[in-house]
């Protein structure tokens, strides 16, 4: 079976977004969890698919344009992630149709199409987010690795990764690896 992978930008007291809707906190929105070797398709939920879709395909056009959501020109991480992204099949899980522009997007209406997904032959699955399809995957069981860049900041208010979890998940510390700027990428497995 392939395995879902989870990948994650937080804050230290686990917001996934501040209280004014953004990670300001974040640089880049590269592919910094080492996944990119590992992967064939990406899933997300219908709440981030078009932002994602509009954000990727902007750098894609213009790579020496500052975009929307750093206001920064892309790093060279967000630039091979746009090259490759925009190739990779992504799967938008949403119970309501959906509008995407890249022609290797395709729907997924529940939690039992993605396990169906996750049947078939493959590399492993990219979860792009986000944290409300993230934490219900969690929940379904169907997440096998979660992979966490923690930032050294506090937010405050703004919307907690986890607080949509229907119920507790034990996990297991697979590696921690400092990441430049005081950053932390913890992979977990699962636990059963």
């Amino acid at each position: 079976m392939r395995k879902l992978i989870a990948g994650m930008k937080i804050s230290l007291d686990g917001k996934y977004e501040g209280a004014d809707g953004m990670a300001d906190w974040v640089e880049a929105w590269s592919n910094d969890y080492d996944v990119l070797p590992e992967i064939d398709a990406c899933i997300l939920g219908a709440g981030m698919y078009s932002g994602y879709e509009g954000y990727w395909t902007g750098i894609e056009n213009e790579p020496e344009k500052s975009h929307w959501i750093t206001g920064k020109a892309p790093t060279a991480g967000e630039l091979e992630w746009a090259r490759v992204g925009a190739k990779l099949p992504h799967y938008v899980l949403s119970s309501r149709p959906i509008s995407a522009k890249w022609p290797n997007t395709r729907q997924l209406r529940s939690v039992d199409e993605v396990a169906a997904l996750k049947r078939q032959p493959g590399r492993s699955i990219y979860l792009v987010g986000g944290g409300r399809t993230t934490a219900g995957l969690i929940d379904a069981r169907l997440v096998d690795e979660l992979r966490l860049i923690v930032y050294p900041v506090i937010a405050g208010k703004g919307k907690e990764l986890f607080a949509s979890a229907a119920r507790r998940q034990a996990l297991e510390l697979r590696t921690v690896k400092p990441v430049d700027g005081g950053k932390a990428l913890l992979t977990y497995g699962m636990a059963s």
